[in-house]
């Protein structure tokens, strides 16, 4: 049991670290940081704004993370809040022009990255791969919330 927890957090840590290089790697073109990618295509998806809560849920990322990345946006014109006087958290953000260029670039760049790194896998193992991946997910979720039960 012990050999299959290791291949299965060792193939997953591999797998974000790897993620986290590309990342840094491409928006390092555009003059920014890795971190901004996710948040930059999670924004895009909903041009209508999101609030950062709603950020931090989207992304599975903490509060912190999230409203340091957002200022730094902020600052470099990516993002914008909509609405005077509006709580900074629960303000609705939208992307600015500039914000939806670079949304654009790293939307190019993830779909390149994705195919490159699905070659080989035909459509059905790819259904059954993403499958697996959300019952495991869901499984930990679980068990972070309940705990590791004392036997199987």
């Amino acid at each position: 049991m012990v050999d299959r927890y290791e291949q299965f957090s060792g193939l997953i840590s591999g797998i974000y670290r790897q993620i986290q290089k590309l990342e840094r790697e491409e928006m390092e073109k555009y003059g920014f940081k890795g971190a901004f990618a996710q948040y930059l295509l999670a924004m895009n998806h909903r041009p209508e704004g999101m609030t950062a809560a709603k950020l931090c849920e989207v992304c599975d990322k903490d509060k912190a993370a999230v409203s340091r990345v957002i200022a730094e946006m902020e600052e470099r014109g990516l993002v914008q809040k909509i609405g005077e006087g509006a709580h900074p958290y629960r303000a609705a953000l939208t992307l600015t022009e500039k914000g939806r260029d670079a949304a654009a670039f790293v939307a190019k760049r993830a779909t390149v990255a994705v195919l490159k790194a699905g070659e080989g896998l035909s459509d059905g193992h790819r259904k059954l791969f993403y499958a697996a991946l959300e019952l495991i997910n869901a499984n930990l979720q679980g068990i972070c919330d309940g705990g590791i039960p004392d036997s199987v």
